[in-house]
């Protein structure tokens, strides 16, 4: 297959298409959209009505011609191809789509989704794309887009997923792609034998699911959460299903709560909407198994959303609890405490009628689309007001992440670290007058790293809730803590004697990958470090760039070095690099490769 170039598309296009009329210029949108239902087919043998359909719900104005176009070149690029299960593979790339179409997110994102699979497994170029579709969707693609295991070896995927994280800190919608690319696979996972279901379910549960909660995208969480129950514990899963199909009278009970809670809150003139708010599989699953319980642990819950600020959760807290007793112990903030991915609600616990335990959710519109959907929110809400103010705040643990990125060369380190940095079970503590969230079991070193390297270095000593502890205590949510340090010492703080710098039996209880990956650095100093793959891809360029110096040549662009990698057999340019720094291949017959391509070419 020839390589795609934007003529060729064009002209594939209007032959593909029956002659599609081209936009004209100046022409209105409403014209637009006019002349595409005109020049498309609307019955159910058109692929794509469906997904054009679900953007425009939720974002009118959306330019469908484009999403058009690029169906068409994913159609044509992964012809011949076809999925475990007997489909054609563009079914993938097209489900890909059509669930971010579901949440909400932009044309972009749907473009490169319906693309996210054809520069890793087709003769479509990444500079192709970037020429079709610009550097924004080339991005989004690039991000997704895996390293060749057959050049890569074991390191492949931990690298992969490094340059996904990497490739999210300047656009997340990296990760929702892949996150959509990961729930499709999920579903059509039966067709694999029971070892692959298996594997594929773990890493999903190990990286992806912590990374979608970190999001804070639950309408994706809950279907992965249960799709990984059903192929882990499929008896668990069937037992729950079973459980919560035959429970009787549930839907009842659950409707005349409801009903007694809209009257309180009228009567409190609280203007909200409730309803209730079952739980899904994993959740009933895994309160099942922490409380040990043999039979499936399930309460009643319902969501009240208020239609108003803050201030009214609360108000709507108090007609509840003059409703119902509150049950001690059971009321938890996250309004006036979010939690790591900014999730806000109060929940609180009351014994409901029939004197049955009620869990009850309040919080405001915006909190709850927030809690839905997440980062992708600020694309379903664009006009949501107050929203840029909260994106640097909701992604900070992915800048935490990218800081300690950039001090990890072991691709198998960077994987354990995430995996750590991902744990579900978090705890927040108080230190220097603010929260800081730390992973559960974290020790007073972990919280001095988090406040600085400096601080973590010449840690001596600290004081938990107000008396002194050693290092290697476990904090526990709500801890007040302060941290001193050498310099602290030398004010006349009383400490034992203890060595400058970090201890060696630190990293015996530390938690945290940035602590984890300081006391390291510090005691690896002196050894030779070793060089990721994004290095080597750099280096590997200066050593051709060096070696076209010898003959009074350079390089203008990428192009011909994208072409000599495919005529080599390369899946890629980048790993052509890599090659050339590890000396596989020597430079100087590259370059002189590279030369006869570029001249007789000309």
């Amino acid at each position: 297959m020839e390589e795609v170039s934007q003529v060729d598309v064009d002209a594939g296009r209007g032959a593909a298409l029956g002659g599609a009329l081209p936009t004209q210029p100046g022409e209105l949108p409403l014209a637009r959209r006019l002349r595409s239902l005109l020049t498309w087919p609307t019955t159910d043998n058109d692929p794509v009505a469906h997904l054009v359909r679900t953007h425009r719900g939720i974002h009118a104005n959306a330019d469908a011609s484009v999403l058009r176009r690029a169906y068409t070149i994913a159609d044509n690029m992964h012809r011949g191809q076809f999925r475990k299960s007997g489909e054609p593979y563009i079914t993938h790339p097209l489900a890909v789509a059509e669930i971010c179409a579901e949440l909400g997110m932009d044309t972009t994102t749907l473009v490169a989704a319906l693309l996210h699979d054809t520069v890793e497994d087709t003769r479509y170029t990444l500079q192709a794309l970037a020429e079709d579709f610009g550097p924004e969707v080339a991005h989004l693609v690039d991000g997704v887009t895996k390293f060749d295991k057959a050049f890569y070896g074991k390191a492949a995927e931990a690298e992969t997923v490094r340059k996904m994280i990497v490739a999210a800190g300047k656009d997340v919608r990296v990760l929702i792609i892949k996150l959509a690319d990961r729930l499709h696979n999920m579903r059509t996972l039966g067709v694999r034998s029971a070892a692959s279901r298996e594997r594929i379910a773990r890493k999903t549960q190990e990286v992806l699911v912590p990374l979608c909660d970190r999001l804070g995208i639950q309408t994706l969480k809950r279907e992965l959460d249960d799709v990984v129950l059903l192929h882990l514990e499929p008896d668990e899963h069937a037992r729950l299903a079973r459980f919560v199909h035959d429970r009787p009278g549930w839907d009842g009970y659950l409707d005349d709560v409801v009903a007694r809670a809209r009257v309180a809150l009228r009567r409190s003139r609280v203007d909200a909407e409730v309803a209730p708010r079952p739980r899904h599989l994993y959740s009933i699953w895994k309160d099942t198994v922490a409380g040990d319980h043999t039979a499936p642990y399930d309460l009643p819950r319902i969501v009240i959303v208020v239609d108003g600020p803050a201030t009214d959760c609360y108000a709507a807290l108090g007609a509840v609890h003059g409703l119902w007793r509150p049950v001690p112990g059971r009321f938890k903030d996250f309004i006036a405490s979010p939690k790591n991915n900014l999730y806000r609600s109060l929940h609180t616990s009351v014994r409901g009628p029939q004197d049955r335990t009620v869990e009850v959710l309040i919080r405001t519109d915006e909190m709850h689309r927030s809690a839905e959907y997440g980062v992708a929110a600020h694309y379903r809400f664009p006009r949501a007001a107050g929203r840029a103010a909260d994106r640097a705040d909701e992604l900070a643990w992915l800048r935490r992440v990218l800081d300690w990125e950039q001090e990890t060369v072991d691709p198998t380190q960077f994987m354990e670290s995430l995996r750590c940095d991902l744990a579900e079970a978090q705890i927040q503590v108080v230190a220097d007058g603010r929260q800081v969230v730390l992973p559960a079991g974290a020790s007073p070193v972990d919280l001095a790293y988090e406040l600085g390297t400096e601080r973590g270095d010449h840690c001596l000593a600290a004081r938990i809730n107000g008396r002194l502890a050693p290092l290697s205590s476990e904090l526990e949510e709500g801890d007040v803590v302060e941290i001193f340090t050498e310099s602290d010492a030398e004010s006349g703080f009383e400490a034992d004697a203890a060595p400058r710098g970090p201890r060696r039996e630190w990293l015996g209880f530390v938690k945290s990958p940035h602590a984890q990956m300081q006391i390291n650095r510090w005691f690896a100093e002196h050894t030779e470090p070793g060089i990721s793959i994004a290095d080597k891809v750099r280096l590997g360029r200066a050593t051709i760039g060096l070696a076209l110096r010898k003959h009074d040549r350079g390089l203008a662009s990428d192009l011909p070095l994208l072409r000599l990698s495919e005529e080599l057999g390369y899946p890629d340019l980048e790993t052509m690099l890599v090659a050339v720094f590890d000396r596989t291949v020597e430079p100087d017959t590259v370059v002189r490769q590279l030369i006869d391509l570029v001249d007789h070419r000309q």
